[in-house]
């Protein structure tokens, strides 16, 4: 059994791996027969099996094959595929065991149910030699076995592995979403570093976290294998394991590991701003016996240096990348200051950049002249490798490295990201003579002027509110996400504010309820004026913010409208319009909103204000209902519905054109004989039905209701006075 390939064999990993995987066990010893997705297979000895164990910095599980099958369709079928094969050969009566199912038929749609099915045939065949029932044990089984379905075609295997490879035992500790150890070794390996550490070369990563990467880039070159302190692996459970052959093939790593610290003359250096995450990788790096190899140290990616006395090496580095696209205007920064440090202190290395959003990689200003897809668990992510020339190389390469203009003042613009800057400072000088004059903080700066960069940029006091309104089909993705990136890279510079107080969103129609659905969860809330009201915003969490910009002249009005009556504010949002019809002097007020979350906002806001709520209150109810109901009268009424929903809360959808004349009449119903109702909507085509201009008298506004910051998008609101005609 030791001396012949007569094993099968099937091992899995990380996807985009497979062809590294397929040289390492080749390497080992093994040989390899085909590739899949996330998968190797072939043949070895069960001393490569064992060695493979021991030593694949890339596979997650070495499964010996013990059967196979065709034609398996439904659970009578896979029972016997399980049963006929000799369980007795294999595992002991009364082991624990562990069934891993992957795959599906039209008759086996759950693993869970795969799972049984062949747990019941290795039992019955089990029990057929001994009395002994073996049991399930999901935590620390015995043995686990490995079972893949696949267009009717099923494997079965003994797991040699036991644990994932990928856990080493010196990871007790972890950073921010760390890398997997056999997805930083492929990394590693994909940026040429055996080669390197072969020659003595530095690694550098300058945003280590909890360092996975300089670990397993240590054990790489000091030819550790990664499971050499492994206790227990999947085969010690197997009937048919050979403790001899196994000692044998753990002191030969042993051996290779001594003579390999001791010819090592790479080194190893790490820095992070973040000082827990430096204490984890100590702590990490002292378990796995490499610490003494590793120099840390605590310090801001732009003040990152060379080590002294070193012309090459390999930077490499997993910065984050942002799961959410909210997350992305403080990201870019950082990457146009990693671009800007490999230029200016790492000439002649190369960095090795691996991140799930390449299009944040080119903000370095570097380019990539290889590049590899790979996945970070359901993350599509590329490593990105860049071999990094100092200036007087790149002039005489014709500057073909580098990517986009002004890279070495640290600031990379390209034409169009220089005009988008342009036209905000042109913004800011045309409206900064209102903006003084109304004393107005919270304001639009730029809504799409130029339909490359389709943008709103709002301004909240000392924070900016992006909104990218989604690209037609027709457009690029790639294109636009590549300009969006620009736009969020001149926003910090020209507006004068740190990238983190920069937020984004991507505005798409909206129905139902996904008007209300968070964004995130950070209840992140600021705190911003508006002629003289003080209101809460949250520039995070949902779609809108709790402030409709567009509406600031409807609420000045209302303001100056309310002085002594009382107000009515229908589908009232966050109470912002309440809050000034109450500074205005409104005696009393009736806030009515679906949303506590929305309500509950409008109190704090009311709060903030100091309003007594015995006399400004607020009703969780549908407006249509809770119209129909009332029966006290109001002298000022503000009815702004959104332009569509089908709430579950509400008793029907509501179509803003549709269903305006109901809502109208309803209203008007409780409009005192000498009130007002102020209606307002965003439906951009909205048309007023003619027959309320003949029962009441109509005064279309929508043009008085525009600020100087909206001039651009005269439509995007439709405001209406309405009275009852005097007899």
């Amino acid at each position: 059994m030791t001396s012949s390939n007569s094993l099968a064999f099937f091992a899995t990993c990380p996807r985009g791996i497979e062809q590294l995987l397929a040289s390492e066990l080749t390497a080992l010893g093994a040989t390899v027969d085909g590739t899949t997705i996330a998968g190797v297979s072939g043949y070895a000895s069960l001393e490569v099996l064992y060695a493979s164990c021991l030593h694949s910095r890339l596979a997650n599980r070495i499964i010996m094959t013990l059967g196979e099958a065709e034609q398996i369709s439904d659970a009578d079928a896979l029972y016997k595929a399980a049963i006929a094969i000799d369980w007795p050969q294999h595992l002991n009566g009364g082991t624990t065991l562990r069934v891993d199912f992957h795959g599906q038929s039209d008759a086996i749609r759950h693993t869970r149910f795969g799972a049984q099915v062949i747990k019941d045939g290795i039992v019955d065949s089990l029990q057929r030699a001994s009395k002994e029932r073996p049991r399930v044990e999901l935590q620390a089984p015995d043995v686990r076995i490995y079972a893949h379905l696949h267009r009717e075609r099923l494997m079965i295997g003994l797991d040699l592995s036991g644990d994932s490879l990928h856990m080493r035992g010196y990871r007790l500790e972890g950073g921010k979403a760390p890398l997997k150890e056999n997805l930083a070794a492929a990394l590693l390996i994909r940026a040429g570093w055996p080669e390197r550490a072969a020659q003595g070369e530095v690694l550098v990563d300058p945003m280590c976290g909890s360092g996975t990467l300089l670990i397993e880039a240590a054990l790489m070159a000091a030819d550790i294998a990664p499971n050499l302190w492994r206790r227990r692996f999947g085969f010690h459970g197997w009937k048919q394991h050979q403790e001899t052959l196994w000692q044998q093939v753990l002191g030969q790593a042993r051996e290779r590991a001594t003579r390999g610290k001791s010819a090592l003359t790479a080194s190893f250096v790490g820095q992070d701003a973040d000082a827990l995450a430096l204490e984890a990788a100590g702590a990490n790096a002292r378990r796995a016996g490499v610490d003494q190899w590793l120099t840390l140290s605590r310090g801001e990616l732009a003040r990152l240096k060379a080590p002294a006395h070193e012309q090459r090496g390999l930077v490499i580095t997993n910065p984050p990348y942002g799961e959410r696209i909210g997350d992305v205007p403080a990201l870019i920064p950082l990457y146009q200051s990693l671009g800007e440090r490999m230029r200016s202190e790492f000439s002649g290395w190369r960095l090795a950049l691996f991140t799930g959003n390449p299009e944040l990689g080119h903000r370095t200003g570097l380019k990539a002249h290889k590049q590899y897809a790979l996945r970070n668990g359901a993350i599509d992510c590329k490593l990105l490798l860049i071999d990094v020339y100092g200036r007087d190389e790149r002039v005489a390469r014709g500057g073909s490295d580098v990517e986009t203009t002004g890279a070495d003042a640290g600031i990379s613009h390209s034409e169009g990201a220089q005009m988008f800057a342009n036209r905000l400072r042109k913004n800011k000088k045309r409206l900064a003579k209102w903006l003084k004059r109304s004393e107005t903080h919270c304001y639009r700066l730029y809504d799409a002027d130029m339909p490359e960069y389709a943008l709103a940029v709002d301004i909240y006091g000392s924070w900016v509110h992006v909104q990218e309104y989604a690209p037609p089909r027709s457009i690029d993705a790639r294109s636009a996400e590549r300009r969006l990136h620009e736009a969020l890279g001149v926003l910090p510079e020209v507006l004068e504010v740190a990238s983190d107080r920069i937020f984004l969103k991507t505005r798409q129609r909206q129905s139902g309820k996904a008007q209300y659905q968070r964004h995130s969860s950070s209840q992140q809330r600021f705190q911003v004026e508006e002629e003289g009201a003080k209101l809460w915003v949250n520039l995070r969490d949902y779609l809108d913010t709790g402030l409709f910009l567009d509406h600031r002249p409807v609420r000045r009005k209302l303001r100056q409208m309310a002085q002594g009556k009382r107000f009515l504010n229908l589908f009232c949002y966050t109470g912002t319009a309440t809050v000034q019809a109450a500074l205005g002097g409104a005696r009393e007020s009736i806030s009515v909103d679906m949303s506590n979350t929305y309500l509950e906002w409008a109190a704090d806001n009311f709060a903030l204000n100091r309003l007594h709520q015995g006399k400004h209150t607020v009703v969780r109810e549908d407006c249509f209902e809770w119209l129909k109901r009332e029966r006290s009268y109001f002298d000022l009424i503000f009815l702004d519905p959104p332009t569509f929903s089908n709430s579950s809360k509400m008793s029907s959808t509501l179509d803003i054109q549709r269903d305006h004349v109901r809502l109208v009449e309803l209203c008007m119903a409780r409009l005192a004989p000498a009130g007002t109702l102020v209606f307002s909507n965003n439906q951009r085509k909205f048309k007023l039905d003619p027959q309320l201009a003949e029962r009441f008298a109509v005064e279309d506004i929508s043009r008085d209701t525009i600020d100087p910051d909206f001039e651009r998008r005269p439509g995007i609101h439709h405001v209406f006075l309405i009275n009852k005609k005097q007899d």
